[in-house]
């Protein structure tokens, strides 16, 4: 699948815009990521919402990624 991060994701980081990746859960990508790119550990830990092919999940770690899915890492925002 096809990965996208939000431009403040890679400040002060080399994480690349766009990259493919095969995992198959939120919690999958989120450890892959923490893996390749330490410095967005805390980041990823807790400011970060996931867009599959446009639905947006916060706290859902176990939600399913399909291959073909659009995946974009955004910032998350709090509001209520």
């Amino acid at each position: 699948m096809r990965v996208s991060l939000s431009s403040s994701f890679r400040v002060g980081n080399d994480a690349e815009a766009t990259f493919e990746v095969k995992v198959e859960t939120i919690a999958q990508l989120m450890a892959h990521l923490s893996d390749k790119y330490p410095n967005l550990r805390e980041v990823l830990a807790n400011d970060v919402a996931v867009s599959i092919d446009g639905q947006i999940f916060r706290d859902d770690w176990t939600q399913a990624i399909p291959n073909s899915a659009e995946v974009f890492l955004i910032p998350r925002i709090e509001g209520g």
